[in-house]
């Protein structure tokens, strides 16, 4: 969750540390934080709020030191205050950090006892004092780090600098991502290759357990025994170009607008346009016998899922079980022999989604996984990977890689069918058509905006916001229900309409919006009959269809229309009304849209 960077530089380090933060901020942003070696000592600046008001102090109180480390906090122990902000630190060492530390209270208990006072509520503390105490020992830095990794329990990115020693600093990592920059005789650490493009392509990335000992000339990788390993370097593609608004007023806009162009690039790499034909990569199994496929994610990767299920089972007929990362790694659910294991995740970092990955793993599946990040520890532990190609996604609340995720679904479904003989060669094609065209219909729903901005006015005065939808089109009422929350902090709900009169109709009345995801398929009298039930009640209905509003029979507040396509596409091309109603009601109702409060990008932590 929390983003964490580190230099060892040629000259103050500070700019640089803040800029590269900046890159993160997506993290968190409760608090921000940087620590240099100032003359043989260590020094910080803190502050509470967002990175701005760090920069704000540092214009004051200016750093000078050649290494330092900084971080952006989302809190997870102790309030978001300075006093719980990073760098935490001690006369002897200073510590960032990216997790949970598990067994913070006992170390705590143990250190104070040794006369160790604590002056912040968080775990990362313990971290800082452990360390500390292995030096007042006798160790030296190194092995006092070495020493302090073998008693933490949890999962953790650790940077860390030490007073006198201005070319040294030591990363690990047990859980959360962590990457190593290579400069001409300069160092870098970074939560992500994002933060770090500014300065270095040249990147190693940790293994799980890995910590390394970094000096301006290089790192020297160590395993969790201790044993030197060595890591490949390779070539970064983020890059810092990538990273800014454009001419859009926040990156939700640019990267909702960006959606017909990515979706394009995703689709380009699984289809044979010329010839109509779907080609993934090896996953390493038979398709054609696969008993059953599995899929876990956790947020809005796990809705994109859930509309996998829907097409795998429609045109693939193959039995698929999906469920929430954080619920199946728990419930310990039984995997067949020879199953097929997807996760999906835009960060390919989500703590929950991994640990099931790896349940998974030990039960026989075979592991694919869907991901917008091809050097995460997702990808890197996967049998088989099934990028998407939406480039950096910096809005908390996913667009451009939930339509992404979607593209690669829909082609590993149809992959999946011909394989099994569930689709016929021109049904293959007649898909893969319909696909091709979906960049340019949701081109056109970009062109004019107004209808949502209008809508916005209506949404924004409400309470409550219910979403309806029917079988492709009810994961789409769950994001856009989702959405909305994140961003707007209306309170909404989700419901498959079928489900309407079993209970989510008592708290329908005059004042509450009722969204209906409709698009004109074989469901389409189905969900008009609920719509009716709405309006009996004095629901204020809107519709998000293709189909006529009259063929809905009553009043409608609103109709959103989308263009006509093959049922396939509807749900790739209903996402964009809920994104647009949601980005829309967010700004007018003054919120920060990029950065909603309490949510980070990627949740590392469970």
């Amino acid at each position: 969750m929390c983003g964490i960077v580190g230099i060892l530089g040629g000259k103050s380090v500070a700019t640089d540390l803040v800029d590269a933060l900046r890159r993160l901020e997506y993290r968190g942003y409760d608090s921000a934080g940087i620590a240099t070696v100032e003359n043989g000592h260590l020094d910080r600046r803190r502050a509470e709020g967002k990175l701005r008001n760090l920069e704000t102090r540092l214009n004051a109180e200016p750093l000078s030191g050649r290494t330092g480390i900084g971080h952006t906090r989302w809190a997870t122990h102790g309030r978001p205050i300075e006093r719980n902000a990073h760098p935490h630190m001690s006369a002897k060492v200073s510590v960032v950090h990216n997790g949970i530390i598990e067994n913070f209270r006992e170390l705590k208990e143990q250190l104070s006892a040794k006369g160790h006072v604590f002056e912040t509520d968080t775990d990362t503390e313990a971290v800082v004092h452990l360390i500390t105490d292995g030096m007042q020992n006798g160790l030296d830095s190194i092995s006092a780090v070495r020493a302090a990794l073998e008693q933490l329990r949890g999962a953790f990115a650790l940077g860390i600098i030490f007073a006198g020693e201005d070319d040294l600093m030591i990363a690990a990592r047990q859980g959360s991502p962590l990457a190593i920059g290579h400069g001409r005789g300069e160092m870098y650490l970074g939560s992500d290759a994002i933060a770090l493009a500014p300065f270095t392509d040249a990147i190693t990335y940790l293994e799980e357990g890995d910590w390394a000992v970094m000096r301006r000339a290089g790192a020297q990788v160590f395993d969790r025994t201790g044993a030197p390993v060595t890591r490949p370097l390779v070539k970064s593609v983020a890059s810092s170009l990538l990273v800014d608004k454009g001419n859009h007023r926040h990156f939700m806009a640019k990267e909702i607008h960006e959606q017909p162009e990515v979706i394009s690039h995703t689709l380009s790499n699984y289809l044979d346009m010329a010839n109509g034909r779907v080609s993934i990569p090896d996953l390493g199994i038979d398709l054609a016998t696969v008993p059953r496929v599995t899929i876990s994610a956790c947020g809005t990767a796990y809705y994109a899922g859930l509309v996998g299920k829907y097409w795998i089972e429609r045109y693939a007929r193959v039995p698929v079980e999906i469920d929430i990362a954080s619920e199946l790694r728990y419930r310990e659910a039984p995997l067949p022999e020879g199953g097929l294991a997807l996760f999906v995740s835009q960060s390919g970092e989500t703590a929950d989604t991994l640990a099931t990955l790896r349940y998974a793993r030990a039960n026989g599946q075979r592991i694919a996984s869907i991901v917008n990040v091809r050097t995460s520890t997702i990808a890197r532990e996967s049998d088989a990977v099934l990028p998407t190609l939406a480039g950096p996604e910096i809005g908390v609340a996913s667009t451009k890689a939930f339509t992404c995720q979607l593209s690669a679904l829909a082609c590993l479904a149809i992959a999946l069918g011909r394989a099994r003989g569930a689709i016929s060669e021109e049904q293959e094609q007649e898909l893969v058509s319909a696909l091709i065209e979906v960049p340019r219909l949701i081109s056109t729903m970009l062109v004019d905006e107004t209808p949502y901005v209008e809508l916005a006015h209506q949404l924004s005065k409400a309470r409550d916001v219910l979403y309806l939808g029917r079988g492709l089109s009810y994961p789409l009422a769950l994001e856009g229900a989702l959405k909305l929350k994140e961003i707007s902090y209306i309170h909404a709900e989700g419901y498959a309409a079928g489900e309407l009169k079993h209970g989510p109709i008592a708290l329908i009345d005059e004042t509450v919006p009722v969204i209906v995801v409709a698009p004109e398929d074989d469901l389409l009298e189905k969900t008009v009959s609920n719509v009716q039930e709405v309006a009996a009640r004095g629901g204020q209905i809107v519709l998000i269809s293709n189909a006529d509003p009259e063929t809905v029979g009553c009043e409608l507040a609103a109709h959103i229309k989308i263009p006509d396509a093959h049922p396939l596409t509807y749900p790739l091309i209903s996402a964009v009304p809920v994104q647009l109603l949601a980005y829309h009601t967010a700004v007018l109702m003054g919120t920060d849209v990029d950065q909603p409060r309490n949510l980070a990008k990627s949740v590392t932590v469970e």
